[in-house]
């Protein structure tokens, strides 16, 4: 199954995890992603995606991982953070408000796209508030034995519905609904 419905302006936390629940690594390391997993390897998932909100330490790994070219077109870049950097940057923008202000600025300009949630904490937000209407996570033929895990501790029951998954080389894409 590969369609995520472009045009549907849902907001989706998308993420890749090791076999055994992290989606980084010690240190947050997510280098080791990039080893099974490329920028193109479910196209459809960034076509459908219209702007990305990320949380200001994924945005920190990122900007350390530049020079790796990992770079992902997922529209305009959003970061949600209590302090923005002292140097701005022009390819995203820095939000300091509350969590439901930065879902619904980051998704007006998304389109009528999805708006893709990045980062374990603004993730973890917008499930508790009931924000999220899809989950994508990409399985990764890895264990990491440690590292930041897929849900911190704290966030309550959230019941999904499997909508289907997809397999791209190594990786196995899964896709749920969140039950409202």
């Amino acid at each position: 199954m590969r369609d995520v419905s472009i045009g549907t302006g849902k907001v989706v936390v998308n993420r890749a995890m090791s076999l055994d629940g992290f989606i980084a690594g010690p240190g947050h390391a997510m280098d080791w992603i990039f080893e099974y997993l490329a920028a193109d390897a479910f196209p459809e998932v960034m076509a459908a995606t219209g702007a990305m909100l990320v949380g200001r330490g994924t945005y920190e790994v990122a900007q350390r991982m530049a020079d790796q070219d990992t770079a992902y077109d997922g529209g305009t870049q959003f970061v949600l953070t209590h302090q923005p950097p002292d140097e701005p940057d022009p390819a995203v923008t820095f939000l300091t408000c509350d969590i439901e202000e930065a879902v619904a600025t980051a998704r007006s300009a998304a389109g009528g796209k999805n708006l893709e949630i990045l980062g374990a904490d603004v993730a973890a937000q917008c499930l508790k508030r009931g924000l999220v209407d899809e989950i994508l996570v990409y399985v990764l033929p890895v264990l990491l034995g440690d590292g930041v895990r897929f849900s911190p501790p704290g966030l309550d029951r959230i019941d999904l519905e499997p909508l289907g998954n997809t397999q791209s080389g190594a990786v196995t894409m899964l896709r749920f609904r969140v039950r409202k």
